[in-house]
């Protein structure tokens, strides 16, 4: 791991009326748009599905790291995720995460130590420990 404090550098480049081209050094391009609720074009990624994305991917990334420190056995997790958004008193903004997590496990693993440390990940998530939003983690543990 390299010294902290770590450093993301991100541009989104757009003209009048076309898509936002979202780029970051060494890394493929993602086109975004306005989404449809904001009456964007359907079918492109938007900062608020981007948004919850990184929740999502935050959380596999940080159940991988706590399940290999664990040593827990583990074949397949999917991750799930809505985000609410929301009119409040100081405006818009996410209101509530849900993560519906199925995790699948090797036979004779123990399915209750496998739901603690799901939690755990979710504690240790720097995405959503960085939100203002409440992050609610729902999971299912598969055995076989």
């Amino acid at each position: 791991m390299h010294p902290f404090p770590h450093r993301y550098v991100v541009n989104a480049l757009t003209t009048p009326g076309s898509t936002v081209t979202v780029r970051s050094p060494d890394l493929e391009d993602i086109q975004s748009t306005a989404p449809p609720e904001f009456n964007g074009p359907p079918g492109n990624w938007s900062p608020e599905t981007l948004f919850v994305a990184a929740v999502a991917d935050c959380f596999v990334l940080s159940f991988r790291a706590v399940a290999n420190a664990s040593r827990l056995d583990w074949s397949e997790i999917d991750c799930g995720a809505a985000g609410l958004l929301d009119r409040t008193d100081e405006g818009l903004w996410f209101t509530h995460i849900e993560l519906q997590v199925r995790l699948r496990v090797p036979s004779g693993t123990d399915p209750h130590r496998a739901a603690r440390l799901l939690e755990k990940a979710e504690q240790s998530c720097l995405v959503s420990k960085s939100l203002r939003s409440k992050v609610a983690l729902h999971t299912e543990v598969t055995v076989g």
